[in-house]
């Protein structure tokens, strides 16, 4: 296992016993391209699966990625404005340890992959002063990994 899949393979199995998983399905139209990119890419572990759905570890949480039926409907993007950034609505993600999400920004760079909003530090100086980074899974799927130096302001004000 290389340095970085056991990096995240133990925050994944760390950050389980800390919380309660939340549980997240989402439509994808290719479930091999996917499968890679959550499985190789995320390093996220795969669990159950059937011929048109997939189960990942999702830093501690449940992901599942659904074969959506195929059709013509092209859903238009959404937007909203944070900290002078246009913010992909809807997209998920995970807070992670500040040195974990160092380390995940090093290896998206590494593979390649565009961000949409490039890894920066938002409300500097202010309670919620958070390292960000946005991209997209094969399918267009906005995906958002944060952390903060100091969790507890994940909800301050």
């Amino acid at each position: 296992m290389s340095d970085v899949k056991g990096f995240f393979y133990s925050l994944n199995h760390k950050i389980m016993n800390k919380i309660s998983p939340f549980h997240l399905a989402i439509p994808v139209d290719n479930l091999t391209i996917c499968r890679e990119f959550y499985g190789k890419i995320l390093n996220c572990e795969e669990g159950r699966s059937d011929l048109h759905w997939v189960d990942f570890n999702f830093f501690g949480h449940q992901l599942v990625i659904h074969e959506r039926p195929k059709s013509n409907e092209i859903s238009p993007k959404v937007y909203n404005p944070v900290d002078g950034q246009n913010v992909p609505i809807p997209h998920f993600g995970v807070v992670l340890e500040w040195e974990a999400w160092h380390q995940l920004k090093t290896s998206i760079k590494k593979e390649n992959i565009s961000f949409i909003i490039e890894p920066y530090i938002r409300f500097k100086g202010e309670a919620g002063e958070q390292a960000t980074m946005f991209f997209l899974d094969p399918e267009g799927n906005a995906l958002e990994f944060k952390a903060f130096k100091n969790i507890e302001n994940l909800f301050s004000k």
